[in-house]
């Protein structure tokens, strides 16, 4: 499968994992099962794949440096995995939010701001989901040390 054709089932993949979570409050259970397991697993195994294939012909390419970085990422397949990542990670982020969201028992819309943020800018919305989670939640107690830091 080519690289652009991989991407075109990715994008729509990831994003229903994302409406699982705009309509988690409906069902719940199921968005966590679409969102944090589901679609990640798939997007990860597209990923490995991909790496398995392709990480090391990218002439130059490594961690080393920005350089290194950049030649890595100029192999168009390596690049595919690099979105992948983002695409996983950043849902696996969004599932997160929403259940923590809801073990916190904050109301849905204040989760809901962070939800398009992560999607779009990934650290962003985790940044705002932490920052709305220490100003609106109460102190833990020891009965619930999960929810402590």
């Amino acid at each position: 499968m080519t690289p652009d054709a991989l991407f075109q089932i990715a994008n729509p993949l990831a994003l229903l994992g994302w409406v699982a979570l705009l309509l988690s409050p409906l069902w719940p259970r199921a968005a966590d099962r679409i969102a944090a397991v589901l679609v990640p697993s798939l997007l990860a195994v597209a990923y490995v794949g991909l790496l398995a294939a392709y990480w090391g012909r990218a002439e130059g390419g490594g961690f080393g440096s920005l350089d290194e970085v950049a030649a890595l990422f100029a192999q168009r397949h390596v690049l595919l995995a690099g979105w992948l990542h983002y695409l996983a990670f950043d849902l696996v982020v969004g599932a997160m939010i929403v259940r923590q969201g809801r073990a916190l028992q904050m109301p849905f819309w204040v989760v809901l701001p962070c939800l398009p943020l992560t999607f779009l800018f990934g650290p962003a919305g985790f940044l705002l989901f932490q920052s709305l989670r220490f100003a609106l939640r109460p102190e833990p107690t020891a009965a619930d040390p999960s929810l402590a830091a």
